[in-house]
């Protein structure tokens, strides 16, 4: 079977859509099918290209037996509305033309969050005659007014209509939570159409490991306790919460070796480091996005994982996708976000739950946690077992038998391996 997939986000990228697409695709090529991946150049989250990687109109590349295909589009940073939907709507157009000339396809998978993605993906399956699929990692637009990013109006309302609209095209729906279904029957798609393939680890690649004490040494954190956060810092974040548990812990006689890591980039990092600076919060260090390679040595530094979500009940049908690496990982998991993750995080005991946006019991926890070693290797020794039900191989073989299942017959007489 021949899987076309479109998705503006694809490795040497970092982000979460980026590595469940190629680890999915990765595991499809391994498992005897062809794949291959539209998307645009590396950008993501800055809006500067990738070194090693100009802007181009079409340009292909192999990476471990997918074949790449990028296209042009407008680059512009992770914040911004209006040019972030110019970028949206280039890619959707490029990629559109890109992928009439890719022969031989069976099936069409498009990606959200944004899904004008899933745009260029059903108008090819339309023309392709071949069957469209939704991958939903996101309720877009619906998370856009959750940040404040839009207000309600005329726009907002033919987005949620064509939001419908694909969903009503699609021959299936893959969603990453099962939350994300529920909100979609609700509003009167079948439930037979979706199938639930969450988010999982790279298990070959994330595992319990010492610390290296090297990096731990050039950062200045050796001797410390950290608490990190790893992944985007947006609007949706609200990592201020982290700032003011930074203060919090300074401000307690134990607190000086205490340390909070925040690794990534995204649209409020500058505001975050302007405010630590103004607040004169020496206990907190901001680092850059590092290489895919080097992210595992970056964990490693991190006596307990930070995961935080504004309050908005949208942002309680979403698994944020660093839970699973934590997982893997063994990093205890301080998670300050409601809804199907915070039960997942107590149903496997790997972690501590806390209320969003509440500094004060972050801060708390942190201390507890600190202090508590025996606690630790209890959370430690249940992620680690934990992280065997969200191994990403198996959940892309998962996703891989919900295509062939709606694949046209010729394709779907492919044997599952």
């Amino acid at each position: 079977m021949h899987i076309l997939f479109l998705s503006d986000n694809f490795p040497p990228e970092v982000n979460a859509p980026a590595s469940r697409t190629f680890e999915h695709c990765r595991q499809w090529i391994q498992a005897g099918h062809r794949v291959t991946v539209v998307t645009c150049v590396p950008n993501f989250p800055g809006g500067k290209v990738f070194a090693g990687y100009r802007n181009r109109l079409w340009q292909t590349e192999q990476m471990e037996g997918i074949r790449v295909v990028r296209v042009w589009s407008y680059v512009a940073a992770n914040e911004g509305f209006v040019r972030r939907i110019v970028d949206y709507l280039s890619y959707m157009v490029t990629a559109t033309v890109a992928g009439l000339f890719v022969r031989g396809v069976d099936i069409v998978v498009g990606t959200s969050p944004q899904f004008f993605t899933a745009c260029a993906a059903w108008a090819l399956a339309a023309m392709k005659r071949r069957p469209f699929v939704f991958e939903l990692r996101d309720l877009w637009p619906e998370s856009i007014e959750a940040v404040g990013a839009m207000r309600r109006g005329r726009v907002l309302r033919w987005l949620e209509k064509l939001e419908l609209f694909l969903y009503r095209q699609a021959a299936l729906i893959v969603s990453v939570t099962h939350a994300f279904r529920e909100r979609l029957v609700a509003r009167g798609i079948p439930r037979n159409k979706i199938a639930v393939v969450t988010n999982g680890a790279d298990l070959s690649r994330f595992a319990p490991g010492p610390r290296d004490e090297a990096l731990a040494e050039q950062l200045g954190l050796r001797g410390h306790f950290v608490a990190g956060y790893v992944g985007t810092h947006g609007m949706a974040h609200q990592l201020e919460t982290l700032l003011d548990a930074a203060e919090l812990l300074a401000q307690q006689p134990d607190g000086g070796r205490v340390r909070l890591l925040l690794l990534g980039d995204g649209a409020r990092k500058a505001a975050l480091k302007e405010e630590a600076r103004r607040r004169g919060l020496g206990n907190v260090l901001f680092l850059d996005t590092v290489a895919k390679s080097e992210v595992t040595r970056y964990w490693s530094l991190l006596d307990v994982s930070i995961i935080h979500l504004a309050r908005n009940p949208t942002f309680t049908t979403v698994i944020p996708s660093k839970l699973f690496e934590c997982m893997a990982m063994g990093i205890p998991v301080l998670h300050g976000v409601e809804g199907e993750s915070a039960e997942i995080v107590r149903r496997e005991g790997c972690g501590l739950t806390f209320m969003p946006g509440n500094a004060a019991e972050l801060t708390s926890q942190i201390q507890a946690l600190r202090n508590d070693c025996a606690l630790r290797g209890q959370l430690h020794a249940r992620a680690v077992a934990a992280a065997r039900h969200y191994d990403r191989s198996a959940l892309a073989q998962d996703m891989l038998n919900q295509l062939i299942r709606v694949a046209r017959p010729a394709a779907a007489q492919t044997p599952v391996p």
